[in-house]
């Protein structure tokens, strides 16, 4: 129950309307910001952005001493500590403005209650900073998970292509190995998509990060690589139409696994769905018996 009124409150003003009152859309800003002391202004325990670039927090205090603190920072007053404030967005100008030596802050001040803090941390992460595609991803699964988010209505708040969002939640339905080539740069989201439907993601990854393959070289090597396994299989696939390779990816992306949909014609057909460990599997069963 306690998991339900949360949901339900996060859901409340609708995704663009909340970006619009924390002044993440785009556009001007509807409220002027006032000056706060840096030492009443705490970080969000609930950050879900934890490591922070060293260098880059340098470069940035070095533009804020020379051109100060050019967009204000979003804070809220703090729940349990009167005189305090909650940053809701802005951490990294924050940390960055300590190293420049500031005593004050522009800051424009909102009254969110915890799930729409979180909800707007997860948004401003995607639209600011410098994420990778899987940590892009983990935000995108995140908003849909917890708030109840469709691709539909990510892609329209902020400002993306509903395939942007596809592509990038598929990635998820790779094995932990290949998401941390992507994350650590070694792998393109490029690559990390054309292994998703082959059989051994890892083996194929090592060897495209190994020969420095390009991402044509990646694609044409998957196939190769799925032909002996199962020829008809591959073969069926490109037969199929172009709405149902959309439902496969949509249901790859929804259950972070990998599906294939094979029709039989008028006599129905067969969904297969491709676990890669027993949490997955455990996951998937929640989620067939309304657990999850």
């Amino acid at each position: 129950m306690a998991e339900n009124r949360t949901r339900k409150a996060g859901l409340g003003r609708g995704l663009s309307a909340l970006m619009a009152e924390v002044d993440l859309a785009p556009g001007p800003l509807s409220h002027a910001p006032q000056l706060v002391p840096v030492e009443q202004i705490i970080p969000n325990p609930d950050q879900p952005r934890r490591a922070f670039d060293p260098e880059a927090l340098a470069e940035l205090a070095a533009s804020i001493k020379n051109r100060g603190v050019l967009q204000p920072l979003i804070v809220r007053p703090h729940p349990t500590e009167p005189g305090l404030y909650q940053i809701v967005a802005g951490e990294r100008r924050w940390r960055a403005s300590q190293m420049a030596r500031l005593h004050e802050l522009p800051v424009i001040i909102r009254a969110l209650n915890d799930t729409e803090v979180l909800e707007v941390a997860l948004i401003e992460n995607i639209q600011r900073a410098n994420l990778n595609p899987i940590e892009e991803a983990a935000s995108f699964r995140q908003l849909m998970d917890r708030f109840g988010h469709t691709q539909e209505k990510l892609a329209e708040a902020l400002d993306k292509s509903r395939s942007h969002i596809s592509n990038l939640l598929r990635l998820l339905t790779l094995p932990d190995q290949v998401q941390v080539y992507v994350q650590e740069g070694k792998l393109t989201a490029g690559h990390a998509r054309a292994l998703i439907t082959t059989p051994d993601p890892v083996a194929l990854a090592r060897r495209v990060i190994d020969r420095s393959l390009s991402v044509r070289e990646t694609e044409a090597l998957a196939r190769q690589a799925a032909q002996p396994s199962e020829p008809s299989a591959q073969r069926a696939r490109s037969d199929k139409d172009a709405d149902t390779r959309a439902l496969e990816n949509d249901l790859s992306a929804h259950l972070r696994m990998r599906v294939r949909i094979d029709h039989q014609g008028n006599e129905g057909g067969r969904l297969t769905i491709t676990y890669r460990d027993l949490d997955q599997l455990d996951r998937l069963c929640q989620m067939l018996s309304g657990g999850s």
